[in-house]
């Protein structure tokens, strides 16, 4: 990825050498001088060359602290067992969390700090979990694999939520009742569909997800596949009428009533 950003950046820069050294050469040949809207133009390309390159390394560095955050705690597993290494993840990733049996939430404060209480009750397994908003993605959940009794899991407004995430749910399968997805804005119908191995599945939220073009029939199909789950957040006419359709509709209704009107 550094190699290709660098790449990128080397052509860009040529690029913007060569027409600063043109005009250079224009001025110093004793040609005219370049006009306002040249000299314009210039400026211009200086400007978007240094904003293209500022937007590209923070995409870098934004892919990289994902990496960073979504790696796998495998020192924490061995030295501390796996509850503690899926606590210590969540908390990192500034998420809050329940162990079974216990009523307490653990929670970072507003700067991300959090107290170190979760490692005095190493045999206690994860029961709920909220990740709203955090940057987890698919390579993340295998901190939170071993997490057997792991019932509740809201992942709400997260933007690496995606398919491949939805897939890999399915270790879940025998304690996940109920699960949270609403504005994932990168989850289409195929990962919907991998939902079929959450057997024990209770709830499910599926409002504002932006790629699900008929989230009506979604809905249908969802319950069609999990007849004991209730799945919210999508009525069943949403998406079913387009709005041409619905113009027709109405103009067909109208014109039948103004036919009507003349026989009478």
């Amino acid at each position: 990825m550094a190699a290709s950003l660098l790449s990128q950046a080397m052509r860009r820069c040529s690029a913007h050498v060569c027409a600063a050294v043109a005009v250079r050469r224009a001025l110093s040949s004793g040609a005219a001088a370049p006009s306002v809207f040249t000299r314009f133009l210039l400026k211009l390309s200086h400007y978007f060359y240094d904003v293209e390159n500022i937007l590209d390394w923070n995409g870098w560095l934004r892919t990289q602290a994902i990496i960073r955050k979504n790696r796998l705690f495998g020192y924490a597993q061995k030295n501390f067992g796996n509850n503690v290494a899926a606590a210590y993840y969540i908390l990192t990733l500034r998420g809050s969390f329940r162990f079974a049996g216990q009523s307490e939430w653990f929670r970072p404060d507003s700067r991300g700090r959090f107290s170190y209480d979760f490692m005095s009750t190493p045999d206690a397994q994860i029961e709920e979990v909220d990740l709203s908003g955090t940057l987890i993605n698919h390579n993340g959940l295998e901190n939170l694999v071993k997490q057997n009794k792991l019932r509740t899991l809201s992942v709400r407004g997260c933007p690496e939520v995606d398919d491949w995430f939805l897939a890999h749910l399915h270790v879940f399968g025998e304690s996940l009742v109920e699960l949270d997805l609403s504005h994932c804005s990168r989850i289409t119908v195929g990962g919907l569909a991998a939902l079929q191995n959450l057997r024990k599945l209770e709830r499910l939220d599926i409002s504002g997800l932006p790629r699900l073009q008929n989230p009506g029939l979604v809905r249908i199909l969802l319950e069609e596949m999990l007849p004991h789950c209730q799945v919210s957040g999508v009525e069943y006419e949403q998406g079913l009428i387009q709005p041409d359709s619905q113009e027709q509709t109405e103009d067909h209704h109208e014109a039948s009533t103004h036919t009507g009107l003349r026989h009478l």
